[in-house]
């Protein structure tokens, strides 16, 4: 009865035409990903990308951000500046078209811009949709116009309100807070995105000022990038901090098909590939046709010279072509004319005739190479023989690991807690540092959903780790074991397997000390080397268990920082010369099952925080910085971002 009523309900007056960019308002993430700090900063790079294809069409030399005091954002360029005549189409002027109608640009238009990462002529207009303000001043033909819009609105006609000697596009925006979950700003993310740029597109003078911050001289924090080699600078500023086997950066440029293609690599002494890609520069971190090329040309060349020098033949068993990729990191970039996305947010390339350009383009010049630098080749064709021979060291320690059924009681790791629920999206598993928190945490959980598994000690050191060695590591192999994943799928041999996962929630949960974050860094380079897709699926969490607890008789409240705790105890007193007493929470153990329960347990009030990868090959960089061999690097990065300590001596 009640189904028949429902389609009663449902007439010709439930369908709603969404128009103008109101559909952008209704569906954000459908246009930039989502409203979270992804999406915030996805609104910059819309901005950035217009003035870079000016840049690529020949007409723009520099492009400057800032961060301003408010968190609003200012984006200019010296470009030809956006055409403010009159649209005859539209009957009103070509800038005001360009920042409200969605699919209008010069995009579409082959006689203005042979290649451009935004094809959909949704980018700017999103921008505007999205914001609760923003402006535009175009200087051209010797004059300045502007024009201002409120969450895409027009305030006022395109007017013009003085005269310039230059030309260019002046864009200043503030997001939407309706829409977005924050709207702050963080400098580091938009410097690694103009730093990738200005490698990308070599001779682009891009600059990144904070006006929120200020150094010692009084001058606004700011980075500025020029790239003079491109993508070999690139690899070499991606590579700085591990040991290439080579001489120098291996460098393929050229065209087949109509595909510009740019490709830059070196091998190193690491254990892991690290191929980051792009198409018009856009980072397609899902990779794509281009990636598929680029491997298949590699693999082919690389084999056939190998065979044919006769290096292979003391080899005893196959070499796969995950081999050849080995200790490899590698930028692709190629340009595309009319580009195929999977979804708004481009993040892999389906265009099918890229494959095979690619893949000519990579063997051609890779032969070359190899004749030209014949100690070179026998370098690069010894480390594949070595990563066959570790892979075949990994593949009987990793068998070991997923020789029992994750399934059967055996296959679980005897120190896991296991929780009753078996729908993995309910299921949560938190990593505990020792045995003691892990006690601890296994009273305070909810049995029914909550799974518990203790770590002794410091893990394993991956960045540093042959394979082999990374599946015999007892505490790893008890990881693989209670998540229910497994290495191999159908398609890559080396794809991690999620088809057994048991936990949508891992969460990394360590004490709140300087070991602690040593372990739970440890985990991460783990999880970004040996399980990302369970990051770039969300999946991964830190725990925040507090710092501190404050007592005032029967009033008892927990603090995570020292701010915090400062508050909370002037709020205590209230003015009153009353003792507050504090307790500092060295680590989990010191809790109780309950305290535990309360503030790192319980999901009504605890906080998680979700690890993402924003930049893939920022993170490789850190990554490879962070928890490699190279001191100096580590050092500098340490000392540009600690937080320094007033102590009196």
């Amino acid at each position: 009865m009640s189904e028949n009523n429902n389609n009663q309900d449902y007439s010709a007056n439930n369908i709603q035409v969404l128009e103008g960019l109101e559909a952008v308002r209704k569906r954000p993430a459908m246009y930039i990903g989502d409203v979270g700090l992804k999406g915030l900063h996805h609104l910059v790079y819309e901005v950035v990308d217009n003035s870079i294809d000016e840049a690529l069409a020949g007409h723009c030399s520099h492009i400057d951000c800032y961060i301003n005091e408010d968190n609003s954002i200012t984006v200019s360029d010296n470009g030809r500046g956006i055409p403010t005549g009159m649209h005859e189409k539209e009957g009103k002027s070509a800038l005001e078209v360009v920042m409200t109608v969605l699919h209008a640009g010069g995009k579409f238009d082959k006689g203005s811009y042979k290649v451009s990462g935004g094809l959909h002529g949704v980018g700017v207009s999103c921008v505007n949709a999205l914001s609760s303000h923003l402006r535009v001043e175009v200087h051209r033909d010797g004059k300045v116009f502007e024009q201002e819009y409120s969450i895409g609105i027009p305030k006022y006609d395109v007017r013009e309100i003085g005269q310039s000697d230059t030309t260019g596009t002046f864009v200043t925006f503030k997001p939407d807070s309706t829409i977005f979950e924050e709207t702050i700003y963080h400098f580091d993310i938009l410097v690694a995105r103009l730093r990738e740029l200005a490698f990308l597109n070599k001779g682009i003078n891009l600059s990144i000022t904070d006006k929120r911050r200020t150094d010692d001289n009084g001058e606004f924090i700011k980075e500025s990038f020029y790239s003079d080699g491109g993508l070999k600078e690139f690899v070499s500023f991606l590579d700085q901090t591990r040991v290439s086997v080579l001489d120098d950066v291996i460098y393929i440029d050229g065209e087949k098909d109509g595909v510009p293609v740019e490709v830059a690599m070196v091998y190193n002494t690491s254990y892991t590939e690290n191929v980051h890609s792009y198409v018009n520069n856009i980072n397609t971190h899902e990779g794509g046709t281009h990636l598929s090329g680029f491997r298949r040309g590699l693999t082919r060349t690389l084999k056939k010279y190998a065979d044919e020098s006769g290096l292979l033949k003391k080899v005893k068993f196959e070499i796969s072509a995950d081999d050849f990729r080995e200790g490899l990191t590698a930028v692709i970039s190629v340009k595309v004319m009319e580009p195929q996305f999977e979804g708004q947010t481009k993040t892999k390339l389906g265009n099918k005739e890229v494959t095979s350009a690619v893949s000519k383009s990579v063997s051609d010049m890779l032969t070359f190479y190899l004749e030209e630098n014949p100690d070179n080749a026998k370098i690069i064709v010894e480390k594949v023989i070595l990563a066959a021979t570790a892979r075949n060291a990994a593949n009987k320690a990793r068998e070991m690991v997923q020789r029992k059924s994750v399934l059967s009681g055996s296959g679980l790791p005897g120190k896991l807690s296991d929780c009753s629920e078996k729908d993995p999206s309910k299921c949560e598993i938190f990593l505990v540092e020792g045995d003691s928190a892990g006690g601890t945490a296994k009273q305070g959980r909810d049995r029914h959903f909550q799974a518990i598994l203790p770590l002794r000690g410091k893990i394993l050191n991956v960045e540093k780790a042959m394979q082999h060695k990374v599946f015999e590591n007892e505490e790893i192999k008890n990881m693989f074991k209670a998540l229910g994943v497994s290495i191999g799928t159908e398609d890559d041999s080396r794809e991690l397997n999620l088809e057994k996962l048991r936990y949508h929630k891992v969460v990394v949960m360590t004490d709140a000390d300087i070991d602690g974050s040593h372990i739970a860094t440890l985990l991460l380079t783990f999880f970004f080397r040996f399980l990302k897709p369970l990051i770039e699926q969300g999946y991964v969490y830190i725990a925040t268990p507090p710092l501190y607890l404050l007592k005032k008789g029967k009033d008892q409240r927990y603090c995570w920082d020292e701010d915090q705790r400062d508050l909370m105890i002037t709020e205590m007193k209230a003015g009153k010369d009353v003792n507050v007493s504090i307790q500092r929470y060295k680590g989990l153990g010191e809790m109780n099952a309950s305290q535990l329960w309360d503030t790192t347990l319980n999901p009504e009030h605890r906080t998680l925080k979700k690890v993402t990868i924003d930049n893939a090959a920022e993170a490789d960089r850190v990554f490879s910085m962070l928890m490699g061999d190279e001191v100096p690097p580590r050092r500098e990065f340490i000392e540009a971002n600690a937080k320094y300590a007033n102590i009196d001596a």
